[in-house]
C-alpha cells in the first residue's frame, strides 16, 4: 500500500455507499478473487467524470464488468469496453445484462492491442486497467482514439511502491512488468502529445491530458 493504512480507511469512511446492485457487484468480486478498482479510485472516478462529462468513455480490461457499470452510474456515457479473458467475458456479460446495461456498455471480446485498430472513437475518456505490461504497448492506439481535450486514467501504475525498487530485487517473474510499467510512466509523462501528473491514490494512477 502506498499510502498509510489509516488514512485510506479513514477515507473509505468518509464515502457514501454505492447502490446495492454495486455492492453486490463488488462483494462477489471480492469473494471470488477478482480484481476490481478500490473504493478511493470509485471516489476519483466520480469525480473526473462529472467534470469531463464525456458522451463515450473506452475501457481496457473490463474484468467482472464493475468498473464499466460504476461509470455507467455516475455519467451519461456510453461505454466501450475491451476484455480478452473468455471466463471474465462471460461474467461481464451476464452482469451487464443482468443490470439493463445493454444499451449502455459495449463488450468486445478480444486482445485490446488487436481490437483498438479497429475502433474510430473519439473517446473522450479513457480508463486503463489491464495487464500492466501491456500498457505501453496499448498507448498508441490509445493517444490516436483520443480528442484534444481527452483524459487517460491509468490504474495500478506504482505497484504498491515495488516501482520504486531496483528491478533486481524484485521477483523474477515480475521482472517484465516492473520494466514496462516504468517504461510507461517516463513515456506518459514525456509524450509530446501528452501532459500527466503522477498521483498516489490506490496503488498508484497516472492521469493524462490530450494536448
Amino acid at each position: 500500500m502506498i499510502v498509510n493504512e489509516r488514512i485510506t480507511t479513514y477515507i473509505h469512511s468518509l464515502e457514501s455507499d454505492n447502490p446495492e446492485y454495486l455492492e453486490k457487484l463488488r462483494a462477489t468480486a471480492e469473494k471470488t478473487g477478482v480484481p476490481i478498482i478500490r473504493r478511493e479510485m470509485e471516489s476519483f472516478l466520480r469525480v473526473l467524470l462529472e467534470i469531463k462529462k464525456p458522451k463515450h468513455i473506452l475501457e481496457i480490461g473490463t474484468g467482472t464488468a464493475f468498473s464499466a457499470i460504476f461509470m455507467a452510474s455516475c455519467s451519461k456515457a456510453h461505454i466501450t469496453t475491451i476484455e480478452k479473458s473468455p471466463k471474465r467475458l462471460k461474467l461481464a456479460g451476464s452482469n451487464i445484462l443482468k443490470n439493463g446495461l445493454a444499451d449502455r456498455i459495449t463488450l468486445i471480446e478480444g486482445d485490446a492491442g488487436s481490437a483498438m485498430p479497429f475502433l474510430a472513437g473519439p473517446y473522450e475518456f479513457v480508463f486503463m486497467d489491464a495487464a500492466k505490461g501491456q500498457y505501453i504497448s496499448f498507448l498508441p492506439e490509445i493517444i490516436r482514439l483520443m480528442p484534444k481535450g481527452g483524459l487517460l486514467l491509468s490504474d495500478n501504475v506504482l505497484q504498491d511502491g515495488d516501482l520504486i525498487e531496483s528491478r533486481y530485487i524484485t521477483a523474477r517473474r515480475q521482472r517484465t512488468i516492473h520494466e514496462r510499467m516504468r517504461e510507461y510512466i517516463w513515456e506518459v509523462k514525456h509524450n509530446p502529445a501528452l501532459d500527466t501528473t503522477v498521483i498516489t491514490i490506490g496503488d498508484g494512477v497516472t492521469l493524462s491530458i490530450k494536448k
